[in-house]
């Protein structure tokens, strides 16, 4: 007999057996093709992963297929593999994990024959309009001089590797007649030649980084290339791309943040003769499935995308690039907790191809692994082109009176930097206006109803936001509860600091990045542009802004309140707290201009910040690893987090109760249990949140654990009344 094992997205950790549809044979039936099935009162889109000869239950309990979706199999055979590895390696259901991967239209079962990526083309209308006269709608002036310069008629993917997201742009232009919408064969579409710019002259260290990696090309080796910010990580991962590419290979690269992949696509497209494939969330669907199945055909030569794309199949993959590795935006906080970055060097080692993992400011398990030689580190000591590195000083501003979080001193600074025509870049990672309202007359707090929280002033909407569960209301005129007009706003947030530069330096442009003025698709990419020609003098933001952008007319950085992180509950707060600091100094001085950056602080002789400053970071992560190693933390150890929230706290509590129980049942004398305990943010949407804590020093002790002991889990009555989830290797606790 002929049985398939199917995974379904169910919480479910197994998979399914059903027996194939009517007079289909098993020479049709393979591993990796989609079909319908169904399940309970309905129909699901489900993967095949094995074609057996025997039934794991009675035949005739079994129900058939529906209809096989694709005639070929979607997924190759190492495909299958990283997926079932990653279910594995991280406790989560096979199916979530399958679904998890898949873009969208795949996962609802459309056929991979109605993935047309959409192509724009100009009407004679459109040709002859004259995007002079749109003045008052300059972002469609700009999209229509785009669309007019090119030769050809260009895909939507395109389109927004050169201008960013704009699909609501390009429907207006539309519905006025001047572009009309056609479709193009995914397999061919945005198959052209780059301009290809020529290629900048590589520094000595930059060579000998290529010349150790492309050594290396036909084998696995893991790189941890650490170079110092605007040492030109980019131009050698270039270099190593035009290399595997001359090979007939694929490239994938990974980069933390959507708002990053424009910049870096525009780059790379000036500079290779291949296609590329853009992959991220703020896509269109069709598109990221036109663009995710030129991949899988080996049409695109290069990926670059975000967390996801990891799982991108690619037959010809002959290297993986992960830049900014230690960013927490690569470890999945929900759904499958998986590392991206981890999976990277995993999917490398299966594919015998090498990972380059690039950073400033690497992670501690990176550099321990590179101490111990599983990584081969290759350094970048001092910036390309001949620009200096930013002199970073500490600002004291104990007993100092701050305005919106400035200091007199700083605030001057910006002064100078302005009227001597550079750009100036204040940090403050708090967005709103400001993080606490209360009554000065009884002392009341705006609190969040569901969460253990305090809700943030947001002066533009009039309203006050919960930052966690997101919950709102309007800003109210009179204290809820004793009627006072004296209603404060205490704390400064990006808001009130853009306000408070507006009014002091009203002669010149002021430019907020964060995640409230960036809702809007496109906006993030339209205003870096506008940063870059010069438009905005005075910059500030969150840590949007720290993350890889190339702003050469900055000369002062100010780091507002970087305290926070010196006094975090979580152990990895100061090293998170170190990579911020760098990062965010590293947007000072990147070209001929010299760059400083002053880091206001109440704590000016806290060690931390004094080994950080004057030895650099490497010498500061050095000491924090011997830290970590004398008192076993990670990543001299290995942990898992099993979380539980439920409306009633004792439900919570009597789950992870039930689960130490069990792992005391199952055998857990290598395994450290700590808990159950209360999250750090212990009520969040009007759940109580409880966690357990385990820790081992060997990864394989752990993972034996797991694997017979959340099946035990799943099956606990007290489970029912929970929703729960486990976390393999969590990189925070909060």
């Amino acid at each position: 007999m002929i049985v398939l094992r199917v995974a379904i997205a169910v919480p479910v950790f197994t998979l399914f057996d059903y027996l194939p549809p009517q007079g289909i044979g098993q020479k049709d039936l393979r591993p990796g093709m989609r079909a319908r099935v169904p399940f309970g009162r309905g129909e699901r889109t489900a993967l095949i992963f094995e074609v057996a000869t025997e039934a794991r239950h009675s035949p005739t309990r079994l129900k058939r297929v529906s209809q096989l979706i694709d005639p070929e199999p979607i997924l190759r055979a190492g495909d299958l593999e990283l997926l079932r590895w990653t279910a594995e390696y991280y406790q989560h259901p096979i199916g979530e994990v399958v679904a998890n991967a898949l873009p969208v239209r795949l996962r609802q079962g459309k056929p991979l024959s109605a993935l047309q990526a959409a192509v724009w083309c100009l009407t004679a209308s459109g040709r002859a309009q004259p995007p002079s006269e749109l003045t008052r709608a300059p972002r469609q002036a700009r999209l229509l001089r785009l669309l007019q310069n090119a030769d050809t008629p260009l895909s939507q993917e395109r389109i927004y590797r050169q201008f960013g997201p704009c699909l609501a742009l390009l429907r207006r232009l539309e519905a006025r007649g001047w572009l009309d919408r056609g479709g193009l064969d995914p397999a061919v579409a945005d198959v052209f030649a780059g301009a290809q710019a020529p290629a900048p002259q590589l520094n000595r260290e930059q060579r000998a980084a290529v010349e150790r990696v492309t050594a290396s090309l036909d084998r696995f080796r893991a790189h941890l290339l650490e170079g110092v910010t605007g040492s030109g990580k980019t131009e050698v991962y270039l270099a190593l791309i035009e290399a595997v590419v001359a090979r007939g290979c694929q490239a994938l690269v990974l980069v933390p943040e959507i708002g990053l992949t424009p910049q870096l696509m525009q780059r790379f497209q000036r500079r290779l003769a291949v296609p590329l494939a853009l992959l991220h969330s703020g896509l269109g669907e069709v598109e990221r499935a036109a663009a995710w199945n030129r991949a899988r055909l080996g049409v695109a030569g290069v990926v670059i995308g975000t967390r996801s794309s990891l799982f991108t199949p690619l037959p010809n993959l002959g290297l993986v690039v992960v830049d900014e590795e230690h960013d927490l935006s690569f470890k999945q906080q929900d759904g499958v907790r998986y590392s991206a970055r981890d999976l990277a060097v995993y999917r490398a080692q299966r594919s015998r191809c090498p990972v380059v993992l690039g950073s400033a400011t690497p992670s501690f398990e990176s550099l321990k692994n590179a101490a111990e030689g599983r990584y081969l580190a290759l350094h970048l000591s001092r910036r390309a082109g001949g620009a200096q590195a930013p002199r970073v000083e500490l600002m004291d501003i104990r007993s100092v009176k701050l305005d919106a979080g400035v200091s007199p001193r700083l605030a001057g600074m910006v002064g100078e930097e302005l009227a001597a025509g550079n750009q100036v870049l204040l940090f403050l990672n708090r967005r709103g206006y400001a993080p606490v309202f209360t009554c000065h007359d009884c002392g009341w707090l705006a609190q969040c109803q569901r969460c253990d929280a305090r809700m943030t002033v947001h002066q533009s909407s009039q309203r006050l936001d919960c930052h966690h569960c997101g919950a709102s209301r309007t800003l109210p005129l009179r204290c809820p509860e004793c009627g006072g007009e004296s209603l404060l706003r205490l704390g400064q947030g990006t808001e009130r600091l853009e306000a408070m530069l507006r009014e002091r330096f009203p002669q010149y442009g002021v430019v907020r990045i964060d995640r409230d003025a960036t809702r809007r698709r496109g906006s993030l990419g339209a205003r870096l542009e506008e940063i870059k020609s010069g438009k905005y003098s005075l910059l500030l933001g969150t840590q949007m802004l720290a993350k890889g952008h190339h702003f050469p007319g900055v000369t002062l950085v100010g780091v507002l309140d970087l305290d926070q992180g010196l006094f975090g509950a979580d152990y990895r707060s100061t090293e998170r707290m170190a990579q911020l600091l760098v990062q965010v100094a590293g947007r000072a001085g990147r070209a001929d201009k010299p760059g400083r950056v002053q880091v206001q602080t109440r704590h000016p002789d806290h060690p931390l910040l004094q080994t950080l400053l004057r030895a650099g970071y490497g010498e500061f992560a050095r000491a924090g690893l011997l830290e970590r190693r004398a008192v076993q933390l990670p990543p001299y150890s290995f942990q898992a987090l099993l979380r539980a929230e439920a409306h009633r706290a004792e439900a919570a509590i009597g789950f992870l109760d039930d689960a130490t129980a069990a792992a005391t049942a199952v055998g857990c004398d290598a395994v450290t249990l700590w808990g159950p305990v209360p999250a750090p943010m212990e009520r969040r949407a009007g759940r109580y949140r409880y966690q357990l804590l385990l820790q081992a020093a060997q990864r394989r002790t752990l993972q034996d654990l797991l694997a017979q002991w959340v099946p035990v889990l799943a099956r606990l009555t007290s489970a029912r009344r929970v929703r729960w989830s486990i976390d393999v290797d969590p990189q925070e606790q909060y």
